[in-house]
């Protein structure tokens, strides 16, 4: 199975036991990307975790 990178096109490879909201990397960009459907297979951004400092 195998979905398209929302940043640069490329193919991303997926296993077949890949869950929604499983964090990927693209082998392309490096960019990490969030499995959002599996049928079809679908990626999108991942959201960024951001810094509380102790907030």
């Amino acid at each position: 199975m195998s979905a398209s990178c929302p940043e640069c096109e490329a193919t991303v490879s997926l296993s077949d036991d890949v869950v929604e909201g499983e964090i990927v990397t693209c082998p392309d960009c490096a960019t990490e990307l969030e499995v959002v459907s599996i049928n079809p297979p679908t990626l999108a951004l991942a959201p960024e975790v951001g810094e509380d400092w102790g907030e």
